[in-house]
């Protein structure tokens, strides 16, 4: 679907040109655009190897685990049907902990892994989609059509990816989001971050004089949302079991 919305963007501005006479202004645009989209990959290459380097320091040096210990009351909080010890409950908490931090490349893939646990989890339950007809538990996701995104992007995107390719195939028993699926979602979307790493950059390579500037609003903003995402969470979880 981008495919298509960037190739109709671009169609459209290439028309206009052509119907106003501005086809030079528009050729000089892309030409500026190529080069500032090299300049910003480079920044934030340096800027993701800065904070992956950290988060790595952190898990090796423990950090990571103990942070992770020191929020399983609120996985337990958010997942209360995921079983104490489950590897589910490690990845949500590795997930939300560099979302935290900012760190959307770091995420990525302890989100993954977390939907794939949780469609571990559903299969074990005998949940149906999940569970295969011998009654063996799946070790795997069946990657759905248009799936294979699910492997790619960063952050948030990707775990809609995940979630996605958790749906299954079309053809065989149609699989439905579990709650924990939809709840570590909205979570991951809604994500409270302390550092919005990418947007410091971004405003570095565009010359920001106050790049930081944006730490405090978005501190108050995915504050608000995440707090909003858990008390959406909650009540749809207590509609359903009433």
């Amino acid at each position: 679907m981008l495919n298509y919305i960037w190739a109709f963007m671009i169609l459209t501005g290439v028309v206009y040109g052509a119907f106003t006479g501005k086809m030079a202004e528009v050729t000089s645009a892309a030409l500026d655009s190529a080069g500032d989209a090299v300049s910003l990959c480079i920044t934030m290459i340096g800027v993701m190897a800065l904070w992956v380097g950290l988060m790595e320091i952190a898990q090796k040096s423990g950090l990571i685990a103990k942070l992770t210990r020191g929020i399983q009351p609120f996985i337990s909080f958010l997942f209360p049907r995921i079983p104490k010890g489950h590897p589910a409950r490690e990845y949500i908490a590795t997930n939300l902990i560099a979302n935290v931090l900012g760190l959307g490349w770091a995420c990525t893939p302890a989100g993954l892994k977390a939907m794939e646990e949780l469609a571990k989890l559903e299969a074990e339950r005998g949940t149906p989609g999940y569970a295969q007809e011998s009654g063996n538990v799946k070790r795997g996701w069946d990657v759905a059509d248009g799936g294979a995104g699910a492997a790619g992007g960063s952050g948030r995107g990707s775990a809609a990816d995940a979630l996605g390719a958790a749906a299954g195939r079309k053809g065989r028993r149609e699989r439905v989001a579990s709650r924990e699926m939809c709840t570590f979602l909205i979570l991951n979307i809604s994500s409270l971050q302390l550092i919005p790493v990418n947007m410091i950059a971004y405003r570095s390579q565009y010359g920001s004089v106050n790049p930081a500037g944006i730490i405090a609003p978005a501190i108050v903003a995915t504050a608000v949302s995440t707090g909003v995402a858990v008390v959406y969470c909650k009540v749809k979880d207590r509609r359903r079991r009433g």
